[in-house]
């Protein structure tokens, strides 16, 4: 910062009006916060296609995997959705995702409490 304060005259003249006046000071932070996030909203609104002859395109043209994997996620999504419908406890998928596990199954079929490990598994996870 000290080059730019030592070359740039329209820097030394920014830092003193922000310093010595609120009201340049907020006006300039506005323009800061606004002008990039309208810009952002712009360029995702312009990137952003709606367009349901693209989304067919690619669609079609999706990898194996990706299809499946989509699916996999629906299906997963659904269950989920439903559990909590039928509010029923899910602590379970919180205490396997803490573990690392990914929990799957068939659908509508509660998951079992996962068990304690015991000493041995303890020991070897340590080792």
């Amino acid at each position: 910062m000290s080059l730019l304060w030592e070359k740039s005259e329209t820097w030394r003249w920014l830092v003193t009006k922000t310093r010595d006046s609120r009201r340049f000071f907020f006006a300039f932070a506005t323009v800061c916060g606004i002008v990039p996030g309208v810009f952002g909203y712009l360029v995702m609104q312009f990137t952003n296609s709606s367009n349901p002859e693209l989304e067919a395109k690619l669609r079609q043209s999706a990898r194996p995997e990706t299809v499946m994997m989509g699916k996999v996620n629906r299906e997963r999504l659904a269950e989920y959705l439903s559990e909590l419908k039928r509010k029923e406890d899910t602590n379970d998928r919180y205490v396997a995702a803490l573990r690392g596990e990914t929990l799957t199954r068939k659908p509508y079929v509660r998951i079992q409490p996962v068990p304690k490990p015991n000493d041995d598994e303890i020991q070897k996870e340590q080792k």
